[in-house]
């Protein structure tokens, strides 16, 4: 049954971009007005392999299983679009669909690679699969409005529990961190220097400097400079605010004057723009960090583990001291992960750490404008056991809550399949 529902997680999100669609190829399913192809099953399936490395993708039941959760999803979609009280906006459409073409571009490579699997550009893409977006997200909004707020009581969990507790797997070790961030910052003085070399740039530009080999020379952008500092066509709202400014109040042709930002400064060229998007180069000229600034750091976490170990309380020096906002307000607390899930240099210091000792600074670069240090307090370890209402109630608690909305919508799905047009061909 656990597995079960793990399956039935992997299709319930689909995802309109797989394989590219022939519309000459079979039809095998029509639900209402929208039809089901041979590659939607083929792409579903392939992606079902991918997640289950062992699965047999030539299995007839189990292209049986992906056909029937895909007419279920097209009947969701199709009651979502009855509902007039259920809004999707324009802009809901054109940020999910932004979403899942970059998800793409990554798992693919390229934008050229995308444009080559489809046949089509990239704007034709956004303009042929709106609909399609459109309709996932009133699915995804009918399933929020009709089991949004179903809980499980406690009485719930238990009855859970006491018929599923051996299907349950045992849980992984996992190990409850805590730390302490301080980042490096530049000094004025290199600040300056950064800001002075990149007024010498523009005035070389202005007396007829070739942009794009000043970009190829200087750009600490390693991802545009190859190009020129060529950034392409990026919709309003992806730059940090300074840079987005600056580069929009520009006209085709002209430099901006040194622009300030927390990736250091940017001389801007705009290339073309409309109402939403812009196209424009740019030369980043990195703040440098020195030794010393990263070493005052270091020794700063190194006094503070130094009040830890004789004594004083690490959550509450957290709250005073971290420079990372998000955990400052809970004590530094990472959370309670599972060993195999932490990056490799947290997890090889964290199982070094006996409970309640505090590691010595390590860099720390979550955020790649704060280059920092941090101090790991590992407060304590879970070892892998088998789950109990005791220990992990909250855990079982979630695994009943979505058994339970499952249920509902497989109760719901069945009401759509009698009243709904639907037919297998």
């Amino acid at each position: 049954m656990i597995k079960g529902l793990l399956i039935g997680i992997a299709f319930v999100a689909m995802e309109f971009l797989v394989f590219a669609q022939d519309s000459m190829e079979r039809i095998v399913a029509v639900v209402g007005n929208e039809i089901i192809l041979k590659s939607d099953v083929d792409g579903q399936v392939e992606l079902y392999g991918q997640r289950f490395p062992g699965a047999n993708k030539t299995d007839p039941k189990l292209r049986d299983a992906v056909l029937d959760q895909l007419i279920n999803e097209r009947l969701i979609m199709a009651a979502a679009g009855e509902d007039t009280t259920i809004v999707v906006s324009d802009e809901e459409v054109s940020q999910r669909m932004d979403y899942q073409i970059a998800m793409l571009i990554q798992q693919v490579g390229s934008e050229k690679r995308v444009e080559d699997i489809y046949g089509m550009s990239i704007s034709k893409i956004k303009k042929d699969f709106r609909d399609q977006i459109r309709l996932q997200l009133l699915a995804e909004r009918i399933r929020a409005k009709r089991f949004g707020s179903v809980k499980v009581s406690r009485a719930d969990v238990e009855a859970f529990y006491a018929k599923y507790k051996d299907s349950i797997p045992p849980i992984p070790a996992r190990v409850d961190l805590y730390h302490i961030v301080r980042y490096v910052t530049p000094s004025a003085e290199q600040s300056k220097e950064a800001q002075q070399l990149a007024l010498r740039i523009c005035d070389s530009i202005a007396k007829g400097g070739s942009f794009a080999d000043y970009a190829r020379r200087y750009s600490g952008d390693p991802g545009s400079a190859a190009n020129g500092g060529d950034l392409g066509f990026v919709e309003r709202g992806k730059f940090v605010p300074a840079f987005e400014a600056s580069a929009f109040a520009l006209e085709a042709g002209q430099t901006s004057a040194p622009v300030e930002t927390p990736f250091g400064w940017h001389i801007i060229q705009l290339i073309d723009k409309s109402t939403t998007a812009i196209n424009c180069r740019h030369i980043l000229i990195r703040v440098s960090l020195n030794e010393e600034d990263r070493e005052q750091v270091r020794k700063e976490l190194l006094d503070v583990r130094q009040r830890v170990l004789k004594g004083e309380d690490f959550e509450t020096l957290a709250r005073e001291l971290t420079d990372e906002k998000e955990t400052k307000g809970f004590g530094g607390a990472m959370g309670q992960i599972e060993f195999e899930r932490l990056p490799e240099d947290i997890r090889t210091v964290a199982k070094d750490l006996k409970d309640g000792e505090v590691s010595e600074p390590l860099p720390y670069v979550a955020d790649p404008t704060k280059p920092g240090y941090h101090i790991i307090y590992r407060k304590a370890l879970t070892a892998e056991h088998k789950a109990t209402l005791e220990s992990d109630y909250k855990m079982i608690e979630q695994m009943a809550l979505l058994e339970k909305k499952t249920r509902m919508e497989q109760e719901w799905v069945a009401e759509l399949r009698g009243r709904l047009y639907w037919e297998k061909r």
